[in-house]
């Protein structure tokens, strides 16, 4: 018998902290009967992320493959199209494993027959980040169980089997892969197919939070794009005739997030997590209204 194949694909544009995600892959604990190895993306018009690899130091094999479009969708794709791995892990390229990450994705997806398991990226602030942002932690990224089932996932940590002919044949919308969501979007078909998703909360990474995404102006705006890519998705579900109640639920639960933001004004993580919500929610109505998402990357 063959040993299993596992890719851990990652999507880079312009982002030297990749040498130090490489590098950080070279510690992992390679699960056994596997054959590893990274398989990077490079997004920019110019092969700008090849110099990286050719000089880190890493003790996995690195693939490269270059996708110009500036388009995280055809990144992701690109992956996908190059790949033949048994198994495909998804990382950021601001993201350092922990040791144990990829072994601890593989052993909760086999023992409990998922298609796919996600694990919690842990957001990591520098030290003259704003306290009510560093205390709220609105960076990290945790899987979400909606109605006592995982139905979407994200790609900044994961791990899919690709056995199944309906998984190998998905791909992530282009349309999406300026405005966000990608993942989600390309998650939540898969479970449309019947694919079962699990969450390991011991498969850790660890995501350095630039500078750049330190403001309420950036958490607002992704906060409005993850509203958005839910109410496209409740909208692709729901019947034409629900869409108005859905429309006003959101705009209630808006209102009432709004509400409690100004009632939180002396409360300065307490009011960024209100108003977070309600943008959030406002998204949601967008998504379900068809309005186009502004462009985020």
């Amino acid at each position: 018998m063959r040993p299993w194949h596992i890719d851990i694909c990652i999507c880079t544009y312009r982002r030297p902290h990749l040498a130090k995600t490489l590098t950080s892959l070279s510690e992992i604990e390679r699960p056994d009967g596997t054959v590893v190895q990274v398989r990077v993306a490079d997004n920019d018009a110019k092969p700008s992320a090849r110099p990286i690899i050719d000089t880190c130091a890493t003790s996995l094999p690195v693939a490269y493959v270059h996708a110009p479009a500036r388009n995280i969708s055809i990144a992701r794709n690109a992956c996908l199209d190059s790949s033949d791995a048994d198994f495909v892990a998804w990382l950021d390229d601001d993201e350092i494993v922990d040791q144990t990450w990829l072994r601890r994705l593989f052993e909760a997806l086999l023992s409990k027959g998922h298609d796919a398991v996600f694990g919690p990226a842990i957001a990591i602030y520098p030290q003259d980040a704003p306290t009510h942002i560093a205390n709220g932690d609105f960076h990290s990224n945790r899987p979400v169980v909606r109605r006592g089932e995982v139905r979407t996932g994200h790609t900044c940590n994961a791990l899919v089997d690709m056995r199944p002919a309906s998984t190998r044949a998905l791909r992530f919308d282009v349309a999406k892969g300026r405005t966000g969501g990608e993942d989600t979007d390309y998650f939540h078909r898969l479970w449309q197919t019947g694919a079962q998703f699990g969450i390991c909360d011991d498969a850790k990474v660890y995501e350095d939070v630039a500078p750049a995404r330190l403001h309420p102006g950036w958490l607002m705006r992704r906060s409005f794009n993850a509203g958005h890519v839910f109410g496209e998705l409740s909208r692709r579900d729901a019947r034409l005739w629900a869409l108005p109640k859905l429309i006003l639920v959101a705009l209630t639960k808006a209102l009432y997030c709004l509400l409690r933001a100004l009632v939180s004004a002396g409360f300065a993580t307490s009011r960024l997590w209100w108003l977070r919500r309600g943008v959030m929610h406002l998204g949601v109505m967008a998504g379900l209204a068809r309005i186009t998402p502004k462009t985020q990357y």
